[in-house]
């Protein structure tokens, strides 16, 4: 039998604050034996650097351990593989997408290797998610984002729900990990799932009565 062919995404990061949903996510396609093609834009590293910690951006850094599915390319390299249509991938993810990285992938532009792989992404029909954080959201970013789905992305902005009942900012970042993986289409055990309201004389989540 011929080996399995392992699942390729590729995961850009931007300068926007959320460099906790990257870290997260990483963790969970690795976790997941996903091959994952990582590109970190300078000032995503800054980011990481004040949000995390992270003072030299590595793949064992940023991470917390090692991963050998994990590879790191230069933010300028517009000749690395994930620039080629060539390159067969199961899609992209842009998270955190800052404002600059939603207009630039609007305007199909690629002077850097995540708004090239992600033009890339599109023209192959791929899918692409894009995980705006910013509020509140201008006109221009609006239109950008309507874009980009008209071309075929999807758009995901980084707002947790709260119908899980989340106890710690590990639980809201682990419900929108959920849904950005769910978009992958990559299983995992994350508490997403809304199952419906407890009916009366039940318990909730706390433990306290429905009534």
């Amino acid at each position: 039998m011929p080996e399995a062919i392992r699942r390729q995404i590729v995961v850009g990061m931007t300068g926007a604050s959320g460099a906790v949903y990257a870290r997260r996510l990483l963790d969970c396609l690795d976790s997941a034996g996903i091959d994952v093609h990582l590109v970190a834009s300078p000032n995503a590293r800054r980011v990481s650097a004040e949000e995390l910690a992270v003072k030299e951006f590595t793949v064992e850094a940023f991470l917390g351990r090692p991963s050998t599915r994990i590879t790191l390319y230069p933010y300028d390299d517009i000749g690395a593989r994930i620039a080629s249509g060539s390159f067969r991938t199961d899609g992209m993810i842009v998270c955190p997408c800052s404002s600059h990285s939603l207009g630039g992938i609007a305007a199909g532009l690629g002077d850097n290797l995540i708004l090239r792989a992600a033009a890339v992404t599109l023209k192959e029909a791929r899918r692409l998610v894009v995980v705006p954080r910013e509020t509140p959201v201008s006109r221009i970013d609006l239109r950008n984002a309507l874009q980009l789905s008209e071309a075929g992305a999807i758009v995901c902005p980084a707002s947790p729900g709260f119908y899980m009942l989340p106890r710690t900012v590990g639980d809201l970042v682990d419900f929108m990990v959920g849904k950005l993986l769910d978009l992958l289409e990559v299983p995992h055990n994350l508490n997403t799932r809304w199952t419906g309201s407890a009916a009366p004389g039940t318990t909730d989540r706390e433990g306290s009565m429905q009534s």
